[in-house]
């Protein structure tokens, strides 16, 4: 069936039928390889839609991330021009989101307008389009958000099922739009059946079918699937099931006799929202979906859970009372990442520092691109700990920070940063940026070089993950059937490790300090299974800032012992550091030892350390694929007797 023609919609349309609204959002982060961007294109993207097109499966409702749009546009047109062809014969409804891809709450309230204006913009220059219905990236929903989607001219946005539930809406009025608002501002909102989210792909299609037609016979007016168009080919295992072993035809074959028959209906978003009566009003609390409220909580609490969960039983937790066990919320993972908190807290600052200088385009578009989504967080996918994730974030603040202090001469200013209460001695110029926390023992949690875009401080901490556990230790869970393909939460599940992969002492940064005995080996540093005599890595120093004609100099001191140390920034963007300590009692052979966690090539000198090793900071964290072993960065350790009372180090960006 070519386009311009009405589809399965087809079929004897009766008013009893039910709607069903079919949404499907592609992404790609900022900074992904440009081959997966490719193999997704190729083998999920466009082959989901052509045939989709080919069956009639049409309408259809369709959000493209800004990250996939752009890449679109200087490699591979035809996905686009396909969305064009569809969109203008009224088969294809496009969703608003914003434009990068963030997640809307953790933005400044100015920079979530500007997003999705953005997204407006390229929507109707492109295809035509005057969308005024939102994706909403990982269903993050914070009840502010109302306000801001009205004003962005939003009507309506899709969250999932789970967060009505946790509101106590039972689940059977869950099929037809809500409306909320803020101050007075409305927003529709439609819930995503959870349902259907594990039905599609991953169950035969006459699952899907049945459910459809249970909910008619109840007399429920709207069936609800919104989700990663990566599932239809994009995750492993998937594009056998979903192509080779011809799900996605299957599925189209399965709805064809009902649709035809007028028992269901597909239909865009915006025409269900006209025709479906409304559920009521609703106030939403803060949510995001089940998996990423459990993503969020600390290892202790996250065991906790866990532990509840099991204990509470699969089908209690399925029933009303398991929708009112909850994790933490996305914001969460600023707390539990100290590397996501550090992105997040400079893409704020610089934020704000562009809207008050006129917002140069240059920056503005670097900050946004920075703002895109997958590098703050972890769950099954890598996110934060994909380092090329993080890098792309760190070389688009650096852009615009570049921009924002073209001409700047070398200076500083203390300003608690990262929002934990505690002020860091913020030093810059037209050629780096770099942060030093005197609450963390002086260590430098950024260091910038705005030259080759590199943070030489975006390395990763070496954590306990919930999954880091061993067989023995693995929950027993339930195995799928032949006829069916696992989700990316049955490939959760099923991780298991051969040993536990270490852990380290301190959240990593450059410059941290330590007295070890002389007997402590590299492996033992390595692996971190040391116990260190004395540690200044999370030391509160007393602090004093001395701006020169060409350095910034940041004296610190232990009010609890006689350690000092002093660090000097020059006006090409490399560090002197100074130590001074006096120890009474120190053990025969013990060592001054200070580490720095990098992610790039560094220079260090230090002719008077009388030890020095490096080594590969390497994490073992869950991806889509299962464990992956990933390199963090490099970790340089210098040592000198500690008897001596004194140590010095420069080191500038390689």
């Amino acid at each position: 069936m070519t386009a311009g023609t009405t589809g399965m919609t087809a079929g004897v349309a009766t008013s009893s039928a039910i709607r069903f609204c079919m949404g499907v959002h592609l992404h790609q982060p900022v900074g992904n390889f440009d081959s997966v961007f490719e193999q997704h294109m190729t083998e999920v993207y466009l082959p989901f839609l052509t045939r989709a097109r080919e069956a009639g499966f049409l309408p259809l409702t369709l959000h493209v991330s800004g990250p996939l749009i752009e890449w679109m546009e200087a490699h591979d047109k035809r996905y686009l021009d396909l969305v064009g062809e569809l969109a203008s014969a009224g088969q294809l409804e496009l969703l608003l989101a914003g434009f990068y891809e963030p997640v809307l709450v953790a933005l400044p309230r100015e920079d979530r307008l500007e997003q999705i204006q953005r997204m407006r913009e390229t929507l109707h220059a492109r295809f035509g389009v005057d969308a005024r219905g939102l994706w909403l990236t990982e269903r993050v929903w914070e009840s502010e958000l109302a306000a801001d989607l009205h004003d962005a001219g939003v009507r309506y946005a899709l969250v999932d099922d789970r967060h009505f539930l946790v509101s106590g809406v039972s689940r059977d009025r869950l099929h037809a739009p809500f409306w909320t608002e803020a101050a007075g501002k409305r927003v529709a909102l439609f819930p995503i059946d959870e349902r259907l989210r594990y039905l599609i792909p991953f169950q035969p299609p006459e699952d899907t079918v049945g459910y459809l037609r249970a909910l008619r016979a109840g007399g429920q007016r709207l069936a609800v699937l919104a989700d990663d168009g990566e599932k239809f080919g994009g995750w492993p295992g998937t594009f056998d099931w979903v192509y080779t072993r011809g799900w996605l035809t299957r599925f189209f074959d399965a709805l064809r006799p009902p649709i035809e028959a007028g028992e269901v209906r597909l239909s865009t978003f915006a025409d269900a929202l006209d025709n479906v009566p409304s559920g009521g009003l609703a106030y939403l609390g803060t949510s995001s979906y089940r998996e990423m409220e459990a993503w969020s909580l600390p290892l202790d609490a996250a065991s906790r859970l866990e532990r509840l969960e099991q204990e509470l039983g699969a089908d209690r937790i399925a029933g009303p009372d398991g929708t009112l066990v909850r994790g933490a919320h996305w914001r969460n993972f600023m707390v539990k990442y100290a590397e996501a908190n550090r992105m997040h807290k400079k893409m704020v600052v610089l934020s704000r520092r562009c809207h008050a200088v006129g917002d140069p385009w240059d920056a503005r578009v670097a900050i946004a691109r920075a703002q895109c989504n997958d590098a703050y967080w972890h769950g099954v996918f890598g996110g934060l700990y994909l380092p090329h994730l993080r890098d792309a974030v760190w070389r688009n603040l650096a852009a615009a920070e570049r921009v924002l202090r073209h001409g700047e001469r070398l200076g500083c200013q203390i300003i608690d940063i990262d929002a934990d209460g505690h002020p860091e001695v913020w030093v810059h110029s037209a050629e780096f940026s770099a942060v030093v926390s005197p609450y963390r023992g002086g260590a430098v949690e950024e260091w910038t070089h705005f030259a080759s875009g590199l943070n030489a401080a975006n390395t990763l901490t070496r954590r306990r993950e919930l999954y880091h556990r061993l067989p023995e230790q693995t929950p027993e869970h339930e195995q799928r059937t032949d006829d069916s393909a696992p989700s990316i939460h049955d490939l959760e599940h099923g991780v298991r490790l051969d040993a536990l992969p270490p852990v380290d002492l301190d959240v990593r940064a450059l410059l941290q300090d330590r007295l070890v005995s002389g007997v402590t080996s590299d492996a033992a540093v390595t692996s971190a299974r040391y116990d260190p005599l004395l540690s200044w890595a999370t030391a509160p120093l007393a602090f004093t800032v001395e701006q020169g004609a060409s350095s910034v100099t940041i004296e610190m001191r232990d009010p609890a012992s006689s350690f000092g140390k002093s660090v000097t920034f020059l006006d090409d963007g490399s560090i002197d550091v100074r130590w001074k300590w006096h120890i009474d009692a120190l053990p025969e052979g013990a060592l001054f030892m200070t580490e720095l966690s990098v992610a790039c090539p560094v220079m260090i000198s230090a002719p008077d350390a009388t030890r020095a090793f490096r080594y590969e900071i390497e994490t073992v964290a869950m991806s889509e694929r299962g464990l992956d072993r990933t390199r963090q960065g490099t970790a340089e350790v210098r040592c000198w007797p500690a008897l001596r009372g004194a140590a010095r180090l420069t080191v500038r960006h390689g």
